[in-house]
């Protein structure tokens, strides 16, 4: 995984396409039924933001295990994905040497270093007590699909794991290194893998058999059967996330919502709810489909 792109696209044209009214990942439509105004920070006006060590862990983690199916299936063991470690991060390194900063300077620096990789560490050995790779052999990793429904709002997204049974059953596989939710978040949590349900039911015709959420963080798995009535209705659903996103545009009106997430937002400083106040609007010409053009297509960090 790379970090999300967070440079201004030069032209909606080069997004949008012909009959294309604009784009929404799940990461994004997330943002949105999370605040409002966070998905402005985001996607409106693109405040950089410092990656946290969680995220960069859900990264190199992440990295490991879709080159674990690289190796040869005899070899795809919890020792050789460990050995897998160091030079993942050696390669985020190269790609973003920043990241060493995350880690602060001298022995302090080194010691929560080391105690980050054994955490990672942990969680590659765990993916192993939830299921055998040398049996597996996905049909795609860290797979990019797109749709565009008859609105006119493409959909877009990268899938971590997409295996492909004998009988062409299709499932979904997405790694998280946070933990399993309470059962009341349960939705949210599918929410985005109905999301890329959907995505494939629209460019093949078929509902994928199986949405697998696998939690690193306490070894649990989430597991769900859907069909063509969840897919129509996270089709509705993220059609009137988008309907939402134009009217925000539209007035400029970008609510901020609060929760226990805001301890970990980046934009707490700037925001509303704790006494700040947001940078003027960029000014954005009223013949653009939609805000969501101006979002990248880049792979975004493990959302935890």
């Amino acid at each position: 995984m790379t970090t999300t792109d967070t440079g201004r696209e030069a032209s909606v044209q080069s997004t949008a396409g012909p009959g294309v009214a604009g784009s929404l990942s799940p990461s994004r439509a997330g943002d949105f039924m999370t605040c409002p105004l966070l998905y402005r920070f985001r996607v409106i006006d693109r405040i950089p933001e410092r990656p946290s060590l969680a995220q960069v862990r859900g990264t190199l983690v992440h990295a490991v295990l879709e080159r674990l199916f690289d190796l040869p299936s005899e070899r795809r063991t919890s020792a050789e994905a460990v050995g897998l470690l160091g030079p993942q991060w050696e390669r985020l390194l190269g790609a973003e040497p920043e990241l060493a900063s995350l880690f602060g300077e001298g022995a302090e620096a080194e010691a929560e270093r080391s105690a980050w990789l054994e955490q990672a560490r942990t969680m590659v050995e765990r993916y192993f007590t939830l299921e055998d790779p040398r049996w597996l052999e996905p049909a795609e990793r860290e797979l990019f699909v797109e749709t565009v429904l008859e609105s006119g709002l493409k959909l877009r997204g990268y899938i971590d794991r997409v295996d492909v049974a004998p009988s062409g059953d299709v499932r979904i596989v997405d790694y998280k290194t946070g933990t399993a939710p309470r059962a009341d978040f349960e939705a949210r949590a599918l929410f985005q893998m109905k999301f890329y349900a959907l995505v494939l039911w629209r460019r093949q015709g078929r509902v994928p058999r199986l949405l697998q959420l696998m939690y690193l963080g306490n070894g649990e798995v989430l597991r769900y059967e859907p069909d063509e009535a969840d897919l129509r209705a996270t089709e509705r659903k993220v059609e009137a996330l988008w309907q939402a996103i134009r009217r925000a545009m539209e007035t400029g009106e970008w609510r901020y919502r609060t929760s226990r997430l805001c301890d970990w937002c980046d934009h707490k400083q700037r925001c509303p709810g704790f006494g700040g106040t947001p940078p003027p609007l960029p000014v954005v010409p009223v013949d653009r489909p939609s805000p969501a053009d101006l979002e990248p297509v880049a792979r975004e960090r493990d959302d935890l």
